[in-house]
């Protein structure tokens, strides 16, 4: 009878479905598993590659990361002053000229005061007829009006003030209080100065991955960087047809599953949270039942799935582990050392326990 158990052991030991727990199973440091992948805009299977977390790959990664977070639209001084456009709304004084200014323009409400810009940036004013004026400045207009009216008048003198700014706008969505369409002003507008407008962040945003979407390009700003530390490169001036997109923060999660003392789902604070922060949040690895020669990092990206792998054998590994930063929905599992994989076998397959079944076996003196 011992060795007719033994025997069905040995054979039902390779079906996967009687196995319990998970195991990552690897093959030429490939997955075993395929899974869909974007390549050259195609989707199709491939094995992913697991990656040992070393100091190399740290630093090749927090280099990667700190090119893409500096790796911002460069900043065009020229586009700092407000220039005219479709739409806005001018009012232009000639002093000592009244027949030139709008007929009771002080009792006339600000909103219908003074001249629109037409579709085509052009303006038309007495004398001069049309003028363009659209993508220059205030002081580049009120120089060419003088010029164009002083062919008629002596010593002209004129102003000019933009009454309504509607031809340059960004929109601010996301975690905002009042997010919508924002209208550019002589003020040029910052990436904190259109979050200060929209009311500021509410308090589910992720202000460490903030979007800002600009002429077909998706930039990652770090706005908490800018608050909490003062970098100033990240407050973009913004221009038109932006949009500026503040995430909700209630997405970045990391699953930790496997040997831990707590499976459980982790929120990432403030944008970052490391692999041993993670190992420790969920209680630490079983030091029983795990395998601390396999803790993985399974990143399935944007259909470009990544697998890294820790071998944390050693305590000192944990350096590494406090310095390999997780992201949103990455999933940290810690596999089963070989010889819990074999007694939960055991348990499952015999009736109670391994060793209630040698104690009946030699009971019966088999």
């Amino acid at each position: 009878m011992f060795r007719f158990i033994l025997l069905m052991l040995a054979l039902q030991l390779s079906a996967c479905s009687l196995t319990p727990g998970m195991t990552m199973k690897a093959e030429n440091n490939l997955s075993e598993l395929e899974v869909p992948v974007m390549k050259n805009g195609k989707m199709v299977k491939e094995k992913p590659q697991i990656v040992p977390i070393t100091a190399d790959l740290i630093i090749e990664r927090e280099n990667a990361r700190q090119h893409a977070v500096n790796n911002l639209p460069p900043v065009d001084i020229s586009k700092a002053t407000y220039q005219i456009g479709p739409q806005d709304r001018l009012q232009v004084t000639v002093w000592e000229h009244p027949e030139l200014n709008d007929p009771g323009g002080e009792k006339i409400m600000p909103e219908l005061a003074g001249k629109v810009v037409d579709e085509n940036g052009e303006l038309y004013y007495p004398y001069v007829g049309n003028i363009h004026v659209g993508g220059k400045t205030v002081s580049e207009v009120r120089t060419e009006l003088t010029r164009e009216l002083s062919k008629y008048f002596k010593k002209v003198r004129l102003d000019i003030r933009v009454l309504s700014f509607q031809s340059h706008r960004v929109a601010v969505v996301g975690e905002v209080k009042t997010p919508g369409i924002q209208s550019m002003n002589e003020t040029p507008l910052t990436v904190a100065e259109a979050i200060s407008r929209a009311g500021g962040v509410t308090e589910n945003a992720d202000m460490s991955n903030v979007a800002l979407a600009r002429d077909g390009k998706l930039y990652k700003i770090d706005v908490l960087g800018l608050y909490e530390k003062g970098n100033s490169t990240q407050n973009l001036l913004l221009k038109e047809s932006d949009v500026l997109n503040i995430p909700d923060h209630k997405d970045n999660k990391v699953l930790v599953m496997g040997e831990v003392g707590k499976q459980q789902t982790l929120q990432i604070n403030k944008g970052k949270m490391t692999l041993s922060q993670a190992l420790a949040e969920a209680h630490g690895v079983d030091s029983i039942t795990s395998n601390p020669e396999e803790i993985y990092v399974i990143r399935p990206g944007e259909m470009k799935p990544e697998i890294f792998q820790l071998n944390a054998k050693s305590p000192d590994a944990m350096i590494l582990a406090d310095q390999f930063a997780l992201q949103a929905h990455d999933t940290v599992f810690v596999s089963t050392a070989g010889i819990t994989q074999w007694s939960r076998v055991l348990n499952q397959m015999l009736p109670g326990s391994f060793t209630s079944t040698m104690g009946m076996a030699a009971m019966m003196g088999l």
